[in-house]
């Protein structure tokens, strides 16, 4: 699988009810858990102070992270994303001995 870095922002409408926020947060939270046991959502950082989150992703290509990972997270309608596709790093100290 490919990596990719994506850096999120969330921005709930104006005059969203409460309720609505928190289930899905609550919903978000357990796809989470879902796209982790499956592989695909590897580590999720929040920078200190930020609303933004910044995780990192593994699928396919691009086209099914986007279309078919992503996509189904609650909240995705209000996230906006940047997506980085990744690749190794010659000097990556968390690379495999003998991988190029």
């Amino acid at each position: 699988m490919k990596e990719f870095l994506i850096e999120v922002t969330t921005n709930i409408p104006d005059g969203t009810e409460q309720a609505e926020v928190d289930r899905r947060r609550a919903a978000e939270a357990a796809r989470a858990v879902e796209l982790i046991a499956s592989g695909h959502l590897v580590r999720i950082w929040r920078p200190v102070g930020e609303s933004r989150s910044i995780a990192l992703w593994r699928a396919d290509d691009e086209a099914e992270l986007r279309e078919e990972i992503l996509s189904t997270l609650p909240l995705w309608s209000w996230m906006t994303a940047v997506v980085t596709p990744l690749e190794s790093h010659p000097s990556d100290p968390g690379r495999p001995a003998g991988a190029h």
